[in-house]
C-alpha cells in the first residue's frame, strides 16, 4: 500500500468547526457504530462514517480545505483536502486528527480507515484507498497524495464532479482498547511479523504464507550457502536468514537483504508489485539455485501440477493432447459463485464449430471440443483469484469485488472426479485443507495486503500484517474475506447503501491432506547450517546487548577518548582535515556514580600513561564547522568529581546516536607510556593532573609532503600566546626529524566544510596576534627551491632581513 504522509509543518490548528451530528445536511452526515457487545464475533471497535460535499469546488482558491469533524470511537476527525494537489497534478486527501493540538502529551491511536472520492454518474468508478495507521503526535495526518487526477477531476463528463459539486467520505474504525505501540507480537501469538520497507507488504504476505509450510522452510535451510556469502547478492542465503529470524527472533524482522538481492533498489521497495508475479519468479530463481543440490526437485514437488488440453473431434476420432504443467492457478472469480463454480468454469468445454471450426492434421476442418483437465493436482496447491481485469469499455484495469465464497476443506474429487483426465492416478485423494488466505484491500491502482495463516498443526488462525502480528476467528479469516457487498445507511437517506467491500481473498493456499504428514517435518536448529547460526547468534547477542545498552543509558556515561595513535592512524589516510572520526576511537562505558579519577584509571588500562600524567581535554564545535579540543576538563572537575557531574557534548545526539557521549582528547605530559600495562598491573592511586600555566595553548602538528601528496599527524606542542613563528620553527623541525638548517612554510589549517582554509602564518605576529587558540591545527611543509614552481611562501633565512626573501603564492591564497 502506497501511503504518503502530508508534512506537519503546513498542518494548521486554529478555533475547531463545529462537530457533525446526525440530522445535518448532507455535507455534514456523520454516523457511529457501537459493536454489539453480545455478538461473539464483534469486537470494541468503533466505526464513523462522514460524506463531505463540497459546493463550489471549482471556484476555491485555497491550497487546503478542512471538513467539518465527525467522530468515530469519540474521537474527532476532519478531512484534510488539497484540491490543487500536494506538490503533484493530483487531487490529495488525508484523514486528519481535528483536536491533535490540543490533546495530553503522548496521546495516540489506532485507526483503519477508508477515503472515497465519489464518481457521482457512476458509482462503480469511485476511488476508493483506504489504510492502516498509528495517528500520534507527530504523525496527525495520513492519507494519500495521489488521488483522482486533476484533469479527470476537472472533466464534467468524468461524473466526478457534478454541477461543481465534489463529494468525499471517509469510513473509521478506531480500536482504541489496544495499545498497538506495546504490542508483542512473540509474546501474544508467538511468532513475529516483518517490517514493511515502504510498499512491501504483498512480498511479506507471501513469505509468511510459505514459512508455515515446514517442508519448504527445510528445503531452504538445506540449501548449500558459505559464510563468505553476502546476503544482499544471495537470495537463498537472504531467505535463510529470514526465516530462521522468524522462527528464533522475538521482534519484527527486515526484509531489505531480500529485495537487495532481487536486485531491487529503493526505488522498487516503494512501487507495489503484483504478489503472483513475485511468487512465479522466488519459485524459479529457488528452483534454479536447487539444481544438483541435496534439495534439488523441491519446488517441483510442493508447488508443480499438471493438466492436459485437449482438443476432441466431434464427428471423427480424432483428438489432440497437449500436457502442460503449473506451480499456481488463475482462477475465475467474476461470474461464479464459489470456488467449485469456478473450477466448474475453469474446465468448461468449448464448442468449436463454424468458422471457428478445429483444423484436424487428418481430416481437415472439423467440429471439436475444446477444453482442459487435471492430471496432477500438487500437494500444495496456490491459487490466485482473478479479481483485477481489464475493462474493455473504461479502458482501464478494475477490480472484481463480488462476493466469491471458498471452503475450509477443498474436495476436488466431487463430481466423480470431472475436473481430472482419464489417466489420472485414481488412488491420490484430493481433498485439501485452507492453509492460509492473502488479502488485498484497496482498488485497482493500489492498496493492501496482508494474510490470515492456519498452521498445519493448529485451527487457530493468525492475521500477519506486516510487524503486527494477532490472533483472529475463522469467520474474519475466511467468511469476512469473501467479498461482496456490505450496507451502509447514511443518516438522512433510505434506502441502505450497498457498497462494494473492498478487502477480499486474492490468493488462497490449500494444502492436501493426505500430504499433511510428510510437509509438516520438524525444522529445528540441526537442518540449520553452521556458519548461518553462528552468524545470526552473534548478531542476536550485539542485538541484545546493545537493548541493554540503551535500557542502562541513563546509568552510564560514554567517554571517546582520542589519542596521539588515532590521530596518527587516521591523517593522511582515512582524514586530511580536522582531526579525529569520534566513531572510531574507543569508548569507555564508565558508571556515572564513579569518579573523574575511575575514568582516569581506565585510560591508563588502554594506554598505560599514569593518571597523573593525563591531561584531558574537551572538544568543542566552533563557528566554522570545526570540531577541536578546546580546554582541559580538570579546569572545571578535579579527580573526585562524579561522572554524572561533567557535562556529556550533545553533539552524539544530534548525529542521531541514543546516547550523550563525553568525548575527550588525551594529552600525555611527560615520558610517553610504552604501551597498556599487563591485565595484573595494580591500579595507580595518584592523583592530582599537569597543571596547564597561563596563556598556554595546545597546537596541533601536521606535515605535508608535496613529492607524494602525503600528509601525516606529527604530534602537539604547548606554546606561549607570546610565541611568534621564529620560536616555532625549531619545534616544528624536530617534530619531524629534520635538521635545524631546514627552510619550512607554515600555514594555519582554519576551515574545511564551507570551502578549504589554509592561511600563510606571518614571521613576527605573535600567536595571540594571529587569533590562534587551543585545538588549532598548523600545517609546515619544507620549503621548495625558489626557481623552482611552488605554491608556498619560503621561511627567511636566519639573520636576513623578510624584504631580501622573494614571496612564494600559498596553497591557496587567503587574502590575510
Amino acid at each position: 500500500m502506497t501511503v504518503i504522509q502530508h508534512d506537519a509543518d503546513i498542518v494548521e490548528f486554529g478555533p475547531q468547526p463545529p462537530v457533525a451530528t446526525v440530522g445535518q445536511t448532507a455535507g455534514d452526515e456523520m454516523e457511529v457504530d457501537k459493536a454489539d457487545a453480545a455478538d461473539a464475533d464483534a469486537d470494541d471497535a468503533l466505526t464513523g462514517e462522514f460524506t463531505w460535499v463540497i459546493e463550489g469546488f471549482s471556484k476555491n482558491k485555497q491550497a487546503k480545505l478542512y471538513s467539518p469533524v465527525f467522530q468515530s470511537g469519540q474521537y474527532n476527525w476532519r478531512i484534510l483536502l488539497f484540491p490543487g494537489g500536494n506538490n503533484v497534478q493530483q487531487l490529495s486527501v488525508y484523514l486528519d486528527v481535528a483536536d491533535s493540538a490540543t490533546l495530553p502529551q503522548g496521546w495516540t491511536r489506532h485507526a483503519h480507515f477508508t477515503l472515497t472520492v465519489h464518481n457521482q454518474k457512476e458509482p462503480s468508478r469511485n476511488v476508493i484507498k483506504d489504510a492502516d495507521h498509528q495517528f500520534n503526535v507527530r504523525a496527525c495526518d495520513w492519507g494519500f497524495r495521489e488521488f483522482v487526477t486533476l484533469a479527470e477531476l476537472k472533466d464534467t463528463s468524468s461524473g466526478f464532479m457534478v454541477d461543481d459539486k465534489l463529494m468525499v467520505s471517509a469510513k473509521v474504525r478506531v480500536e482504541p482498547q489496544v495499545n498497538w505501540w506495546s504490542w508483542d507480537s512473540k509474546k501474544e501469538t508467538g511468532f513475529v511479523g516483518l517490517k514493511n520497507q515502504g510498499a512491501t507488504c504483498y512480498m511479506n504476505s507471501l513469505l509468511q504464507s510459505l514459512t508455515h509450510i515446514p517442508y519448504f522452510r527445510k528445503a531452504v535451510y538445506h540449501m548449500p550457502t558459505t559464510d563468505t556469502e553476502d546476503p544482499e547478492a544471495s537470495i537463498p542465503l537472504a531467505l535463510q536468514r529470514i526465516f530462521y529470524k522468524l522462527q528464533y527472533a522475538d521482534s519484527s524482522v527486515s526484509t531489505k537483504q531480500l529485495t537487495k538481492s532481487f536486485g531491487w533498489d529503493t526505488y522498487d521497495t516503494f512501487m507495489q508489485h503484483d504478489v503472483q508475479e513475485l511468487n512465479r519468479v522466488l519459485v524459479d530463481k529457488l528452483e534454479e539455485k536447487m539444481k544438483d543440490t541435496s534439495v534439488a526437485g523441491t519446488m517441483a514437488h510442493l508447488f508443480r501440477g499438471t493438466f492436459t488440453n485437449y482438443v476432441k473431434c466431434i464427428n471423427v476420432q480424432d483428438v489432440s493432447l497437449r500436457d502442460e504443467v503449473f506451480y499456481d492457478l488463475q482462477i475465475p472469480v467474476k461470474g461464479c459463485k464459489d470456488m467449485y463454480a469456478s473450477f466448474d468454469e475453469y474446465v468448461k468445454e468449448e464448442t468449436l464449430d463454424g468458422d471457428n471450426q478445429y483444423q484436424s492434421e487428418r481430416f481437415g476442418k472439423q467440429d471439436a471440443k475444446k477444453g482442459v483437465a487435471f492430471k496432477a493436482l500438487p500437494p500444495v496447491l496456490e491459487l490466485h483469484l482473478r479479481r483485477f481485469e481489464y475493462d474493455f469499455s473504461t479502458d482501464q484495469m478494475v477490480k472484481i469485488n463480488e462476493r466469491f465464497e471458498f471452503p475450509t476443506t477443498l474436495d476436488l474429487d466431487r463430481g466423480e472426479r470431472k475436473y481430472f483426465t482419464a489417466d489420472s492416478d485414481p488412488n491420490v485423494v484430493n481433498k485439501y485443507r485452507l492453509h492460509s488466505v492473502l488479502v488485498h484491500s484497496g482498488g485497482p491502482n493500489g492498496g493492501h495486503y496482508y494474510a490470515f495463516v492456519r498452521p498445519l498443526t493448529s485451527e487457530q488462525w493468525y492475521r500477519f500484517d506486516d510487524e503486527r502480528v494477532t490472533k483472529a476467528k475463522e469467520k474474519e479469516a475466511v467468511e469476512a474475506q469473501f467479498g461482496g457487498t456490505e450496507q451502509q445507511q447514511h443518516p438522512g437517506h433510505t434506502p441502505q447503501w450497498k457498497l462494494p467491500k473492498i478487502s477480499n481473498a486474492y490468493m488462497l493456499v490449500y494444502v492436501r491432506e493426505s500430504a499433511i504428514p510428510e510437509i509438516n517435518v520438524d525444522v529445528s536448529g540441526d537442518d540449520i547450517s553452521q556458519h548461518l547460526r553462528r552468524t545470526l547468534e552473534k548478531e542476536q547477542e550485539e542485538k541484545a546487548r546493545k537493548k541493554k545498552e540503551r535500557l542502562e543509558a541513563h546509568l552510564y556515561t560514554v567517554a571517546r577518548v582520542a589519542t596521539a595513535t588515532d590521530l596518527a592512524t587516521e591523517i593522511g589516510s582515512d582524514r586530511f582535515f580536522d582531526l579525529v572520526t569520534h566513531d572510531k576511537v574507543h569508548a569507555i562505558r564508565i558508571k556515572k556514580e564513579l569518579t573523574l579519577l575511575a575514568l582516569k584509571q581506565e585510560i591508563w588500562r588502554l594506554t598505560g600513561a599514569l593518571p597523573a600524567q593525563q591531561r584531558l581535554w574537551l572538544w568543542a564545535k566552533r563557528q566554522n564547522h570545526t570540531y577541536r579540543p578546546d580546554r582541559p576538563l580538570q579546569l572545571d572537575c578535579d579527580d573526585h568529581t562524579a561522572m554524572m557531574d561533567v557535562k556529556e557534548d550533545t553533539t552524539a545526539q544530534q548525529n542521531n546516536k541514543f546516547q550523550q557521549e563525553l568525548r575527550l582528547y588525551l594529552e600525555v605530559v611527560g615520558t610517553p607510556p610504552a604501551g597498556p600495562p599487563p591485565a595484573d598491573a595494580p591500579v595507580p592511586e595518584d592523583e592530582g593532573y599537569p597543571q596547564l600555566p597561563t596563556n598556554q595553548i595546545l597546537l596541533f602538528l601536521k606535515f605535508y609532503e608535496p613529492a607524494g601528496e602525503a600528509l601525516s599527524f606529527v604530534g602537539t606542542h604547548i606554546a606561549s600566546h607570546t610565541d611568534t613563528l621564529t620560536d616555532l620553527l625549531p619545534v616544528l623541525r624536530r617534530a619531524k626529524g629534520l635538521p635545524a638548517s631546514q627552510q619550512l612554510c607554515v600555514y594555519e589549517e582554519v576551515e574545511f566544510e564551507t570551502s578549504v582554509r589554509f592561511e600563510l602564518l606571518s614571521e613576527h605576529r605573535s600567536l595571540k596576534d594571529a587569533e590562534l587558540q587551543s585545538g588549532d591545527i598548523i600545517v609546515f611543509q619544507c620549503a621548495l627551491p625558489v626557481a623552482a614552481p611552488t605554491s608556498m611562501a619560503v621561511e627567511p633565512a636566519a639573520g636576513a632581513a623578510s624584504s631580501d626573501v622573494p614571496e612564494h603564492e600559498p596553497l591557496l591564497q587567503i587574502p590575510q
